[in-house]
């Protein structure tokens, strides 16, 4: 099941950044997981010897603690301030416009409060680009949102259309659950909005410079020497390659049945495995 097409040892890595579903866990509910057989002592093993790593997952319905909080009652070494998300990355997207950004977001209430609380301005009303008493918006940001409707996809179509940037977390349309993929809300409501406003959505989670830089400034080392390590060929492999990252494919999630020989060799990851534990014989 292993295979290695590059020449740089995982020994020779300084930090690690994990996927989480389908890579260190499967999903058995909203809110719960189970750890995937292994995935503690990698992550005991990387930790022993002194290297950082981070869990970077495109989940944005709940603030970045509230998943490690998740991966901890798995049984997973994981502290809050380890984890990313679009939602962390969304920040690092947002520093272009200089000053206060003013954002119409698409997200649960824990998903808000925590935006709020990381400085980002919140407009939920515009009218064309400009919000409540003339505010402007600067950018539609899609996260995950447990409802929605055509009276909030015109809002946001209209800010668009006026020149507010699409942003969204991610636009594959599904991740791995224990039982299948996951269809992605966010990837439906931002093709809906992009159709409308005609618009090409700006992806802040993975992949992106923006998910790029915030791994960088968590683990505080260069993502030439971050190895990559997640499930989903489209988001983690395609990040750490933007990253110049090792990347490593773990084929216990949604690319479990995808065909390496049909992908460019430029294109490919560095290593493949079967599950996240056969990473005990490189660490």
């Amino acid at each position: 099941m292993t295979s290695w097409s590059g020449a740089v040892p995982l020994e020779s890595v300084r930090a690690f950044v994990f996927d989480i579903d389908g890579t260190l866990v499967h999903r058995t509910g909203a809110e719960e997981v189970q750890a995937i057989p292994g995935a503690r002592e990698v992550l005991d093993r990387i930790a022993a010897s002194g290297r950082p790593f981070a869990v970077f997952t495109n989940g944005s319905h709940v603030p970045p603690d509230a998943f490690a909080s998740q991966l901890r009652a798995a049984g997973l070494p994981v502290e809050d301030g380890q984890v990313l998300t679009p939602l962390c990355s969304v920040q690092s997207y947002l520093e272009r416009f200089g000053g206060e950004a003013h954002v119409l977001p698409f997200a649960t209430d824990p998903a808000r409060r925590y935006l709020e609380s990381v400085g980002i301005h919140l407009v939920d009303e515009p009218n064309g680009t400009d919000g409540p008493n003339g505010t402007r918006v600067d950018a539609v940001f899609v996260a995950h949102a447990d409802r929605v409707d055509f009276e909030q996809l015109e809002r946001a179509a209209r800010a668009v259309i006026g020149g507010a940037r699409l942003l969204t977390g991610s636009y594959v349309p599904a991740y791995a659950g224990a039982d299948g993929p996951i269809l992605s809300r966010g990837a439906m409501i931002t093709a809906a909005i992009a159709k409308a406003g005609s618009a090409r959505p700006v992806v802040v989670g993975k992949p992106s410079q923006a998910a790029v830089r915030v791994m960088r400034q968590l683990l505080g080392v260069r993502s030439e020497e971050t190895a990559m390590v997640g499930d989903d060929f489209r988001l983690d492999v395609a990040l750490g390659r933007l990253g110049r990252s090792t990347t490593v494919l773990v084929r216990s999630g949604i690319s479990a049945d995808l065909d390496l020989d049909r992908v460019p060799e430029s294109q490919r990851p560095d290593l493949t495995i079967g599950t996240v534990a056969e990473l005990l014989e490189w660490l």
